[in-house]
């Protein structure tokens, strides 16, 4: 049903602020550039998924209601949206699973630069149902236009996307059991917290609740994203060069991973590195 991760979306203040960040981070040029309804919209494709900058434009209401957003919460990410291959299988299992998705809605959109269309049929389901979390479904009729490398240490995709939960037998219950998601991990750890992996395509959902107890137990919040790169010490070199602070690459929770911390150029969000150390011959 679900065969992958579309896209994520992050509000930000300024559209040439923010592509530029992630220019920066990604070492990739945008894919696509759109403006309408009230937003500029800045789409990076990777191999596994895209990532849509999304900034309030002009005078107008849904122009204000972003501003509002991140006046509220700052910027990061905001939406997250999986790829199905049928959308209205997809709807009737939302609808059979009570998240009360949205009708299904034909969309086009044309690149600014290029002046190509893609069109998708989309559905959301009801935030209140989904934990909090903004959830859209999407059935793409063509593939959109990968982003060009501009360093050989560029971002390939990515490797997860991280979900903070207070109450992890719902988050659980919900990616699981209603999502359809088949979950690879759960795991507690006296200083990580309990960890879920829950897998989406070629990546990972991870959904975990940390020893710190927080105050809303009823609602979930996208809380960061892990980049998959070939090589992290050539990507560390390119990411400090371009004046970003990162750690000192460490051993992943994962074995056989590599990752470091990314804290700044982030655009508010939690970013990790990660890096698949290559198997020793057998």
């Amino acid at each position: 049903m679900i065969t992958g991760l579309d896209h994520v979306v992050v509000l930000i203040e300024d559209v040439a602020a923010g592509t530029a960040a992630f220019e920066a981070l990604l070492a990739r040029k945008p894919s696509w550039q759109n403006s309408g309804e009230g937003a500029d919209r800045v789409l990076f494709t990777l191999d596994n998924m895209t990532l849509e900058l999304m900034a309030p434009a002009g005078a107008s209401p849904a122009a204000d209601r972003i501003r509002n957003v991140i006046k509220i919460w700052g910027e990061g990410l905001a939406s997250i949206c999986f790829a199905t291959n049928d959308i209205a299988r997809m709807h009737r299992r939302l609808e059979r699973v009570a998240l009360k998705p949205d009708p299904i809605t034909e969309v086009e959109n044309t690149d600014r630069v290029s002046g190509r269309t893609l069109h998708w049929k989309r559905t959301r389901a009801m935030t209140d149902l989904t934990r909090g979390v903004r959830m859209f479904f999407l059935e793409l009729a063509e593939r959109r236009p990968p982003s060009e490398k501009t360093a050989d240490s560029a971002v390939l995709g990515l490797d997860h996307v991280v979900v903070s939960t207070e109450d992890p037998e719902r988050a659980a219950a919900l990616y699981g059991a209603r999502l359809g998601l088949d979950m690879a991990l759960d795991r507690t750890h006296q200083e990580w917290g309990q960890l879920m992996f829950f897998r989406c395509g070629d990546l990972i959902v991870e959904v975990v609740k940390r020893p710190v107890a927080g105050n809303d137990k009823a609602h979930d919040k996208l809380w960061g994203l892990s980049w998959r790169v070939a090589d992290i010490d050539a990507t560390r070199a390119r990411l400090l060069a371009a004046g970003l602070q990162v750690s000192e690459p460490r051993a992943g929770r994962k074995p056989g991973t590599r990752v470091m911390s990314l804290y700044s150029g982030t655009c508010g969000i939690h970013t990790l590195i990660l890096e698949k150390t290559p198997r020793a011959a057998e």
